[in-house]
């Protein structure tokens, strides 16, 4: 199996170009929060002689894999089983209190959406499993067997933006009545045959989308995991540190630029003359706003139309 041909990483050349003035220190500390099947470490590791990588993943399949990818690399690579709210954790286990870079690239990877069996995509039949840790943990199965109505309808509502989240509730309580929901093709003709006509015409995309990503989230814990994560690796950081961070869904994006506003923010209380040197900001942004990718590399690799790449630097130690 050649990696390089099933996948392409999303914002490659930018999250080196990004990444490179922090990891062309001497002995400089690369963190990969979201290893997947390593194409950002390889390109990462193979441009920066001097970097030693700590690389994280929830997804045991995806360190196997992204074991053997980087093999070559021999003791400049540390691959760790956490999801990605361990991070201070899983950098402490290598005897460094450091990162010079931090990657995180949020979301389902490649290799999730690509293996039927792992119940992640609504155009293939499978086993309504989504765990990305397929050794622990509730699948998307289990929640549809045991959750009431109204919180059926929050995760619909809260992680899947869906307007039509009630009425798809009530349509999986009623057809659980007659027999389990195991497998994401029932799961689709159930939301399917719930979504009016009109509202199919008039969609852009598929009725199931919302609901397999509010799923998904649920499953994996995925917007409070990336609320812990993102204050502890910015806290990695030294100064001249920079995290690079890339995004594939709004409710992640908002959770992103909540941070980075915090962490650019001065701190100084209000109405205060002069800005005093602990109350600067730490940290500057490298992009201004959420960085798009171009139409080039949408038409190369389409898993890019919706990512969204903000970028911070470290410029001042915590006070």
């Amino acid at each position: 199996m050649n990696l390089r041909d099933i996948h392409t990483p999303v914002f490659l050349d930018r999250c080196v170009e990004l990444l490179a003035p922090a990891l062309e220190r001497d002995s400089a500390v690369l963190v990969d929060a979201t290893e997947g099947m390593g194409g950002h470490s390889e390109a990462l590791l193979e441009r920066f002689a001097n970097v030693h990588l700590i690389g994280l993943d929830r997804d045991t399949d995806a360190l196997r894999i992204a074991g053997e990818r980087l093999a070559p690399f021999g003791d400049r690579v540390a691959l760790v089983h956490t999801v990605y709210d361990g991070i201070a954790d899983a950098v402490a286990s290598t005897g460094r209190d450091r990162a010079d870079g931090i990657l995180f690239d949020l979301g389902v990877s490649s290799l999730q959406l690509d293996e039927a069996d792992r119940g992640f995509a609504y155009a293939q039949d499978a086993p309504l499993d989504m765990r990305m840790d397929q050794t622990a943990g509730t699948t998307a199965a289990d929640i549809l067997a045991t959750y009431g109505e109204g919180d059926l309808r929050r995760i619909f509502e809260r992680y899947g933006e869906e307007k039509l989240a009630g009425r798809y509730a009530r349509a999986i309580l009623q057809a659980r009545l007659t027999q389990p929901i195991t497998r994401s093709g029932q799961l689709v003709d159930i939301l399917i045959a719930a979504t009016p006509a009109a509202v199919q015409r008039e969609r852009s995309g598929h009725p199931a989308k919302r609901v397999f990503q509010a799923l998904r989230i649920e499953v994996n814990g995925e917007l409070a995991a990336l609320e812990r994560a993102l204050p502890a690796a910015l806290d990695l950081l030294p100064v001249g540190g920079r995290i690079v961070v890339l995004s594939y869904q709004s409710l992640e994006d908002r959770l992103v630029k909540r941070a980075f506003a915090d962490a650019v923010a001065s701190t100084a209380p209000a109405g205060l003359p002069v800005e005093l040197p602990e109350h600067a900001p730490r940290f500057r942004l490298l992009v201004r706003g959420a960085e798009q990718a171009s139409d080039d590399e949408k038409a190369r690799n389409p898993r890019a139309t919706p990512v969204r790449l903000r970028a911070l630097e470290r410029i001042r130690e915590a006070a």
